[in-house]
């Protein structure tokens, strides 16, 4: 059965370096209490293998199993749909989530949503986020930036998109590479309105 707190998030990984972050947002969405309508495309599954521990199967189902299983979710918890699954909830807006978070996001997936793409789920469903006025959230890790991507970034902020970017700050004086995740997690889970205990607040 699907968690208590009625709440449904979207997340969605593309392919830009950073799995890290998704993961541990997972995590800590699951711990919250959240359900999740989750996504990822083919360049992020590859990419996490190679910086994660996380390989996951292409099926799914068999991934939706999987997350569920690493995550220690309830079942239906996690939902995952593919590239094409163009009658999920996520497709519309008459069921998308209210939230949606893109994490990381490659640079040609903030292309795709900034000009209307909608070539796969992943970019469909930031259209349906935008075209409502709900809240989305993308987390791009490219460095350093090009005019074209700080233009695409500028439209996107204009409809209304947060950029946060994969940024981890200092003034924590952070002692591991999870501490640095914790970081950008923390400010994601901050804009979701989510408690978090990764980092304080400032002045905390």
């Amino acid at each position: 059965m699907k968690a208590e707190n009625n709440e449904t998030i979207t997340l969605a990984v593309t392919g830009a370096s950073g799995a890290q972050y998704a993961w541990r947002l997972l995590e800590c969405l699951i711990a919250a209490d959240r359900n999740v309508f989750f996504m990822i495309s083919k360049a992020a599954q590859l990419v996490s293998a190679t910086e994660t521990d996380v390989s996951l199967p292409s099926r799914p189902q068999l991934m939706e199993s999987c997350l569920i299983d690493r995550y220690r979710a309830q079942d239906g918890q996690i939902r995952v749909f593919g590239p094409e699954q163009w009658m999920s909830p996520v497709a519309s807006g008459s069921g998308a989530p209210s939230r949606m978070v893109i994490c990381p996001a490659s640079m040609g997936v903030v292309s795709a949503i900034a000009t209307g793409a909608s070539n796969n789920l992943i970019e469909r469903a930031a259209d349906v986020a935008l075209k409502e006025r709900r809240q989305l959230i993308l987390v791009p890790r490219e460095s350093p930036f090009s005019e074209i991507h700080l233009e695409n970034m500028l439209k996107l902020t204009r409809m209304g998109a947060v950029i946060l970017p994969a940024s981890p700050g200092f003034y924590q004086q952070p002692e591991s590479v999870s501490d640095m995740v914790d970081f950008v997690v923390a400010r994601i889970l901050n804009q979701l309105g989510i408690e978090q205990a990764l980092m304080p607040r400032w002045g905390e």
